[in-house]
């Protein structure tokens, strides 16, 4: 099975030098311009993946892909946290088609 992915507005999650929850929610954050009002929590993040109310400018016509770069030493430092922030991304994914998460190999300094 292939996606063609092409034309979605891709948006970089990352995580270099992330050491917690709290940091991996500040680059969420950040990276996708979500509201003050962002709980920085589980559900909050998995809300507002889903949410294309607060989805970057274009992301709603385009699609979405959020590629996730430098995690590899934070799932090693926090793997029960990186195996949930996984499944928010993988609940989120499944609950909106127009969205794709994609883990990127490699390229971490």
């Amino acid at each position: 099975m292939s996606e063609d992915l092409a034309g979605r507005l891709v948006v970089t999650l990352d995580l270099d030098g992330v050491t917690d929850k709290a940091g991996l929610m500040d680059r969420a954050a950040r990276a996708l311009a979500l509201p003050d009002w962002f709980g920085r929590n589980w559900d909050a993040l998995a809300d507002s993946l889903s949410d294309h109310t607060v989805w970057p400018e274009g992301a709603v016509e385009q699609g979405l892909l959020i590629v996730v770069r430098g995690w590899q030493p934070y799932a090693e430092a926090q793997p029960k946290e990186w195996r949930i922030a996984q499944d928010v991304f993988t609940e989120a994914v499944d609950r909106t088609p127009s969205l794709t998460v994609a883990l990127a190999v490699g390229g971490s300094s």
